[in-house]
């Protein structure tokens, strides 16, 4: 018996209940009100009447379309769907339409209706809405790399019910570049981007369901090479004999590539009397370590410490000069070239005149 057929039958049983209760207006005393509740949990929905236990009483979902769903009649359930049950309790008129697994597709409007005519019917309804935690869309940007002084926009859309707010933060709550700790909005643009900005940045969204979800960007910003800590006058002095080294600091991203040059050829940690090491980096830092094992004369004079990467090349100049004095914060051992052996000076510029003459 499909659904017409049924209404058609309890129509007319309606109109002799009709002529036996007179007057009495049948009403509905109370609808559960609107509901909030979570995925997969279990609800109940009362709708208790009066004067009507001979009309049809019915449950219907009202689509988003505004077409009606029938889901109940009287104490039987229409529907094919077995997360859905109907109990009736006799004694206070109540029809309780019970739903177990709630999915995003049930929400809706739900609406209890007693059909006292074919054109008159009393209704009441309810709202039931279906909360879902924040879940970051796959589409939102993850990583980003960009020159510097360019611009830079960092998206991040979310799905959740309510419909997520998005913040944004930098790691260890650094200042963003549009100023504060937390920027709300989808969209975080940055208009010329510094090589400060560069990082770790956090979008958010959170509904206050269940637990903010949470993603990282890296914003990558590609820069020149430049020195750090550059000097105006870079002389270093050092007493023939003794070992002197340069080291050659820069920042850049990607990474800067560093060579020495020395009388116009270019260094190499191959020659005999040289070593050259490239220091700890991070961060687009690189370092660059020379050291002359043993100055002699043939190593005094300028060192150019060349850095280039894609965007750009730098150079900074050392200078190596001789001094009597050894430089202590660079070596104070010297270096018997004819017996090969180090011997430890003691008692400043004067112990090294006592060992130089003894060697004669």
């Amino acid at each position: 018996m499909n659904f017409l057929t049924h209404l058609s039958e309890l129509l007319i049983i309606l109109f002799f209940c009709h002529l036996i209760e007179g007057q009495r207006t049948p009403t509905i005393s109370f609808v559960s009100p609107n509901i909030s509740t979570t995925r997969s949990s279990t609800i109940d929905m009362d709708c208790s009447i009066l004067y009507g236990t001979e009309y049809p009483v019915l449950w219907m979902k009202i689509g988003s379309d505004q077409k009606p769903i029938p889901l109940s009649s009287g104490s039987s359930l229409i529907i094919r769907d077995n997360r859905f049950a109907l109990r009736y309790d006799t004694a206070s008129a109540t029809f309780t339409l019970q739903l177990k697994d709630v999915q995003r597709s049930d929400e809706g409007r739900y609406e209890c209706q007693i059909i006292v005519g074919i054109n008159n019917k009393v209704t009441q309804d309810l709202y039931l809405r279906v909360q879902e935690p924040p879940v970051i869309n796959d589409n939102s940007t993850r990583s980003v790399v960009v020159n510097e002084f360019e611009s830079a926009t960092l998206e991040c859309t979310a799905k959740g019910s309510p419909p997520p707010r998005i913040e944004w933060r930098r790691a260890n709550n650094a200042i963003l570049p549009t100023g504060g700790i937390i920027y709300r909005g989808n969209k975080l643009k940055i208009h010329s981007v510094k090589k400060e900005d560069r990082g770790t940045y956090f979008c958010v969204a959170d509904n206050n369901v269940g637990k903010a979800a949470k993603r990282h960007i890296a914003l990558e910003v590609e820069f020149a090479p430049h020195f750090v800590d550059e000097k105006a006058n870079q002389v270093v002095q050092q007493a023939l004999g003794f070992e002197v080294g340069l080291i050659c600091s820069v920042e850049a991203f990607p990474p800067a590539t560093i060579t020495w040059i020395h009388a116009g050829i270019q260094k190499s940690d191959n020659e005999d009397n040289l070593s050259i090491y490239r220091g700890p980096g991070s961060d687009g830092l690189t370092s660059s370590n020379l050291r002359v094992l043993r100055l002699g004369r043939d190593d005094l004079g300028e060192y150019r410490c060349k850095a280039g990467n894609k965007l750009g090349q730098a150079e900074t100049v050392f200078k190596i000069e001789d001094t009597w004095v050894p430089n202590c914060e660079q070596d104070c051992v010297y270096d018997y070239n004819s017996a090969g052996s180090r011997v430890g000076v003691v008692g400043g510029f004067m112990a090294i005149i006592v060992l130089t003459l003894l060697s004669l």
